[in-house]
């Protein structure tokens, strides 16, 4: 059965005013609705977790903790670990090690969005573009936001999809969205 746009938006507003809420009282909210307190001030903090062990490497072999940590704000759509370990490892291994960090840089910067972009945004986004939006990366290429369900799902050009886990994390200049894959721009 097709819900129609109307409940769908109206959905969409109720949730929105949710992680609006929690973003307010900086609270993270997860998808199965419990939220937790988070007050980091920058990007390495706010990645430096248990669960972002594969994305701080990947963030502290490139040059770009200046750039984001200076300028901004940024919404990160951050892959978790579990995340990384759907990519091909001997692939990113390869990006990791490599002398030239430009196809590395190339999928962080994919990940990145200018703007604070909370939850509450991408929704209202979705609705205003009857259930699709598009936003434009620092690394140039877009991703396409779109809903499953209640879920808030990205695609990038080549059609790989990844589901935000965790929203509305702060950190001092922007926000970061846990996503359960690895998205990727069309040109690496």
């Amino acid at each position: 059965m097709k819900i129609p746009q109307i409940v769908t938006c109206l959905v969409v507003v109720l949730l929105s005013f949710n992680f609006a809420t929690a973003q307010n009282n900086k609270l993270t909210i997860i998808s199965s609705g419990v939220y937790k307190e988070n007050n980091n001030t920058d990007i390495e903090k706010a990645i430096d977790t248990d669960n972002h062990k594969t994305l701080l490497a990947a963030y502290k072999a490139t040059d770009l903790k200046d750039m984001l940590n200076e300028s901004g704000p940024f919404t990160i759509f951050a892959p978790s670990d579990n995340a990384f370990s759907k990519f091909s490892k001997s692939r990113f291994q390869s990006m990791l090690n490599s002398d030239d960090k430009n196809q590395l840089k190339a999928v962080l910067k994919y990940h990145i969005v200018p703007g604070k972009l909370t939850a509450s945004k991408i929704l209202k986004a979705l609705c205003r573009g009857k259930g699709k939006t598009t936003f434009t990366t620092i690394q140039g290429d877009k991703i396409t936001a779109t809903m499953r369900g209640l879920d808030i799902i990205l695609t990038d050009n080549m059609g790989n999809s990844a589901k935000i886990t965790v929203a509305d994390t702060t950190q001092g200049n922007g926000v970061m969205h846990e996503i359960d894959s690895v998205i990727l721009p069309t040109r690496i």
